[in-house]
């Protein structure tokens, strides 16, 4: 039998604002726990909320990046539910009427095709505290320095068909909301958190599988490990005769398999109903205008501008402009070298493999684009080959400087005396009476790799120095003079 996974996912992100969606308390993260909760988030009688103008504004800045339609008249309701982390006994949330429509985006796929995912709507809503389990010895505590930070919650059609589109999928609204501004979706501080509702079916069949929710799912690698883990735990159950429970489960990365966690609500299990204390917001055209006008340029508008203005490729394009400090980065270098292409290269390349190894962000680079521009200067001049400018960037890494102070403090200029070289040349056409014969004796379409053996030969005495170029030019001129 061949299966097809449906999912769909519901996106929680949290904006970067100041203070809380209906308090004044801190937003900041890394706080000692309950130093950011006020009278209001601790539900105390006689509070009243005050909605935040800003979680409105980027809400809305959300829905015109994902040409969703804008609920320019929105409601709050309250879900009920009891959890220690939950002191209201409530959550202000939307459902009748969300701040976005529906809308849809594009996402780009690992073997180069490209599909277009259906959002259902985005509301606002406000965040739970957290349940702390490590420290307590058979105990939990509560902090609820989280307690009504603003989110947007994302919820979109059962459009997609595998862990991969899943994760590409979550890639791109990360770079939405991030080249936005509205978060920075740090999903190790739960900036950014996914539940995934997976279903299977038979491949052909119109009817939906029975799903369950995966909750609370912290990082890219674990939403394709944890989707792909319960779809086969659905298949195998199937397969088995058994049907599958409508369930929320919890994904276990350490033994790599989801477990129950309860079985999966209703709306009507919630009791939503109209906050009292809330009146609806209403958006008038005139302020959805104007934030449509401060839209930045978003990254498929970037990528397909790096392809026209700077000729890369569409992969080189959509690698670069993911996420836009990268972006950034990478345009400042390309255009104070003039060479976008080798920018790509070494941005894609060196640089990103440092960065990996370091484990650090773009934003905090050893080598700035400026010094990045600088080397690849000294390339295209030939000051430097390739081979001894990675020499340099790792230099430049460790403080040494620019690439001109490292070539000349470390004496790395490139060799290009065409008679230094020659005389190199003739020394190692000297020393190598066996590989001469052996060339002289070779198929002519054999020469060119033999040639391999003098110019490394060469290349050692030069110390990586010698111009790769001349090299090759000489050497066959002299080599060829023997045949």
């Amino acid at each position: 039998m061949e299966w097809e996974i449906v999912i769909g996912l519901e996106v929680h992100v949290q904006l970067a604002t100041k203070s809380k969606l209906f308090s004044g308390a801190s937003t900041a993260f890394g706080a000692a726990p309950n130093t950011q909760a006020c009278a209001i988030d601790l539900a105390m009688p006689g509070t009243l909320p005050v909605p935040n103008e800003e979680a409105f504004r980027f809400a809305v800045l959300f829905g015109l990046a994902m040409n969703a339609e804008i609920g320019q008249r929105s409601v709050f309701e309250r879900k009920n539910y009891f959890y220690p982390d939950l002191p209201k006994g409530y959550q202000t949330t939307q459902l009748a009427q969300p701040i976005v429509g529906p809308g849809e985006i594009e996402i780009h796929l690992p073997d180069g095709h490209r599909r277009t995912v259906r959002l259902h709507h985005a509301h606002l809503e406000e965040d739970a505290g957290k349940s702390l389990h490590e420290d307590f010895h058979g105990m939990s505590g509560i902090d609820l320095n989280r307690a009504g930070t603003p989110l947007i919650e994302i919820v979109s059609e059962p459009d997609l068909r595998s862990a991969a589109e899943a994760v590409a999928y979550l890639k791109k609204l990360h770079s939405i909301v991030t080249y936005l501004g509205i978060s920075d979706g740090d999903m190790s501080q739960g900036s950014m958190r996914c539940d995934a509702n997976v279903s299977v079916r038979l491949k052909g069949d119109e009817k939906l599988g029975t799903r369950t929710e995966l909750k609370n799912i912290n990082s890219f690698r674990f939403v394709e490990k944890a989707i792909k883990v319960e779809a086969q735990r659905q298949i195998d159950i199937l397969e088995d005769g058994g049907h599958i429970e409508q369930e929320t489960r919890l994904y276990d990365a350490d033994k790599d398999e989801t477990r129950s966690m309860r079985s999966k609500e209703a709306a009507n299990d919630y009791r939503y109903f109209p906050c009292p204390d809330l009146l609806p917001v209403e958006l008038s055209d005139d302020y959805i205008a104007k934030l449509r006008a401060q839209l930045p340029e978003l990254p498929d508008a970037k990528s397909a501008r790096f392809a026209t203005e700077y000729g890369l490729s569409a992969y080189d394009a959509d690698q670069l402009t993911q996420e836009r400090p990268v972006a950034d980065y990478f345009e400042a270098a390309a255009r104070q070298s003039g060479e976008a292409k080798l920018a790509a290269n070494w941005v894609m390349g060196e640089l990103a493999a440092l960065l990996n190894r370091e484990g650090l962000t773009i934003e905090k680079t050893p080598v700035t684009a400026q010094q990045l521009a600088g080397l690849i200067a000294r390339i295209v001049d030939k000051t430097v080959s390739s081979k001894i400018a990675k020499q340099v960037f790792e230099a430049m890494a460790n403080g040494a400087g620019d690439a001109d102070t490292v070539i000349e403090q470390q004496g790395l200029r490139q060799v290009s005396d065409t008679d230094a070289i020659e005389q190199m040349v003739d020394q190692v056409i000297a020393n190598s009476a066996t590989q001469v014969a052996n060339y002289r004796n070779a198929d002519e379409t054999k020469r060119p790799k033999m040639m391999g053996y003098f110019v490394g030969q060469i290349m050692k005495a030069s110390k990586g120095q010698a111009n790769p170029q001349i090299i090759n030019k000489i050497l066959k001129e002299k080599l060829d003079a023997l045949l």
